[in-house]
């Protein structure tokens, strides 16, 4: 039986905002009304805790609001042609909620908190659960699982070891200025073809296919050629 090729996809905010995920990225550096270093850097957990766990809170009660997009499901559906793997900078579950089996998040998990003293213990939230400094889970202090500014990304390493292994790499909707994500497109071996998809897509390698379009577009285009040269 023929391996299925390796297909690493690489999504960033954009392809959440057809779900309606509102980000960081979509004001001048505030996220919904708070400065974006108040609410999501090291800095601005160490000086208001409480603050930074209200806007996690609501941030997961807005998660409860939105579904997948059809780029989601998309790129759910490509695991029928492909070893797929998904590594991701966004923070929901949408990949997960539309059907992907493998994602990695770079940036940390919404629906996860994680033990103050030992940051490897994790904690997947009930619907409806919102934390405070006080709250405590299994005797342990928690905060978000999410990756401040001004904190090192763990998952990087990993994340680029699959991105070595890709027969066809994809890049969905981001800037390719959030580093170190961006940089992954480094670890690409020589000769394997690369696509950007987004609306407003940034310079790139002239032999990186850049498809101009949304999310959810993008990837049914994406398919289309994808399956094309598997017929």
């Amino acid at each position: 039986m023929n391996r299925k090729p390796r297909l690493v996809i690489s999504t960033g905010a954009g392809m959440s905002a057809e779900s309606g995920i509102s980000t960081f990225r979509d004001a001048d550096g505030l996220w919904e009304r708070y400065p974006v270093m108040q609410v999501c850097s090291a800095d601005g957990f160490a000086a208001d805790p409480a603050l930074v766990h209200n806007f996690y809170n609501d941030r997961r009660d807005q998660l409860d609001t939105v579904e997948p997009n059809a780029g989601h499901l998309a790129l759910a559906r490509l695991e029928k042609y492909f070893d797929v793997d998904i590594i991701t900078q966004n923070v929901d579950d949408l990949h997960e909620r539309a059907g992907s089996t493998r994602v990695l998040h770079l940036h940390g998990e919404l629906r996860k908190v994680r033990a103050m003293d030992d940051p490897s213990l994790l904690f997947t939230l009930p619907a409806g659960t919102r934390t405070t400094p006080e709250t405590r889970i299994d005797g342990h202090a928690v905060r978000p699982h999410i990756v401040f500014f001004q904190e090192a990304v763990p998952p990087f390493e990993p994340a680029a070891r699959i991105v070595e292994q890709a027969d066809i790499f994809v890049i969905i909707g981001t800037s390719l200025s959030v580093y170190p994500a961006a940089s992954l497109l480094q670890y690409v071996r020589p000769g394997v073809p690369v696509y950007y998809i987004d609306p407003r897509p940034a310079a790139v390698p002239a032999s990186v296919h850049v498809i101009s379009a949304p999310a959810s577009e993008g990837v049914e285009r994406l398919a289309q050629i994808l399956l094309k040269d598997r017929s």
